[in-house]
């Protein structure tokens, strides 16, 4: 149960797309330790972690984009780090036009990873509408897929809709003159109980598609045991 406003929209998208238990709080460590209590978990996966230096981890992963290797730190760019920060981490993900080149690696582990959408029973001349971090992204993924809408409107990162932003959204519909709607899966949690006002609306998810996976995910796990078992962790817990 709950919403995008109870929760936050990324926790629930991961806990619809990967159906396990999600903790979402503060306090990363009183979070683990309620996990350990009431699910007894392998494995604990921080999303954002990278940061969290409070907590001991066995590996760390960071992905980056091309933009990164051109913005700027908060507050006049989207980095919460500078570059050089990469050094901490085990593996370095780069999305679809990321070059190593770009980014200082200092003998990292590099995986590649493909995003592309999977754009299913999108109406005909959609209007385009997204409240994420990248909306461009997203609208370039949609003409890749041969969708070219016919109006777009974006919103600002985890934006909740609102009725008003629902009459706008119906009103460029009708002076555009879409054939419905097509938005992204965290937008979609995002409309809440305003979804059906916008039929015919399609949601399409985001597909990421890691370059020989197996083997990724084999070294990721190869690390965390040998770390774990020697006590030679990353930083050190509370």
């Amino acid at each position: 149960g709950g919403s995008a406003r109870d929760f936050g929209d990324e926790p629930l998208l991961i806990v619809r797309r990967l159906q396990v238990p999600l903790i979402v709080g503060e306090d990363r460590y009183a979070a683990g330790v309620f996990a350990e209590a009431d699910f007894g978990p392998q494995l604990h996966l921080l999303d954002d972690g990278f940061q969290h230096r409070a907590l001991a981890r066995d590996f760390d992963i960071v992905l980056v984009t091309p933009d990164d290797a051109r913005d700027r730190l908060l507050p006049t760019g989207r980095l919460r780090e500078p570059l050089s920060s990469l050094r901490r981490a085990d593996a370095v993900v780069l999305t679809s036009g990321a070059s190593d080149e770009n980014f200082p690696m200092n003998g990292k582990l590099v995986w590649r990873v493909r995003r592309s959408i999977l754009a299913k029973n999108v109406p005909p001349r959609p209007l385009a509408f997204c409240g994420i971090a990248r909306p461009q992204s997203f609208l370039l993924q949609l003409r890749t897929a041969g969708i070219e809408p016919v109006a777009e409107a974006i919103y600002r990162d985890h934006h909740a809709y609102t009725e008003q932003d629902i009459h706008q959204l119906l009103e460029l519909k009708n002076k555009s003159e879409a054939g419905g709607f097509v938005t992204t899966e965290k937008d979609g949690i995002n409309l809440d109980g305003y979804f059906s006002a916008l039929e015919p609306l399609a949601v399409v998810p985001v597909k990421m598609e890691l370059a020989d996976s197996a083997r990724a995910v084999d070294t990721m796990l190869r690390q965390i045991e040998e770390r774990s078992a020697s006590g030679m962790r990353k930083s050190f817990l509370r």
